[in-house]
């Protein structure tokens, strides 16, 4: 990446509301972070995660698993968290709830809300039916991947 470039990137963070940027291409990765001493942070190389292998363990007794009740899947299509963050079922506290159990909806209305990182993000149905079930609280916080409605 060229100095330019990154002066620019940097001038763009230090004039607006973002604390924090990350940018990566072919030839690295550069992330701008906002604060008060230095705010660059900037890799000239490609950066690669490797997850670190477990020392192997010495080989232990068995013991016999306790019997664990399986909960069956719930039918029908899941909608899942694309992130992490905090799930709200309303636009506002005092506001009506984007859906309750038995709403009918299409694909590409909004289901909910995940506050991430003070942005409110708008979670869309990715199909189409009627809402069985709705699978966490207001105000939980909810995980990447985490199940939030089951639409049928």
């Amino acid at each position: 990446m060229d100095l330019r470039k990154l002066k620019t990137l940097i001038d763009l963070v230090s004039d607006s509301n973002v604390s924090e940027l990350e940018i990566t291409e072919a030839e690295g990765k550069v992330r701008i972070v906002k604060g008060g001493g230095a705010m660059v942070h900037a890799y000239s190389q490609p950066v690669y995660q490797q997850q670190a292998q477990p020392a192997p363990q010495p080989a232990a007794p068995v013991a016999a698993a306790p019997v664990v009740a399986v909960e069956e899947p719930a039918s029908g299509h899941t909608v899942k968290s694309p992130m992490v963050g905090t799930f709200y079922r309303s636009a506002s506290p005092g506001a009506k709830a984007f859906v309750e159990i038995g709403s009918v909806v299409k694909e590409g209305e909004t289901i909910c809300i995940i506050e991430a990182m003070k942005i409110l993000n708008e979670i869309e149905a990715d199909k189409s039916g009627t809402v069985s079930k709705i699978l966490c609280e207001n105000g939980q916080a909810v995980e990447y991947g985490q199940a939030l409605f089951i639409i049928e």
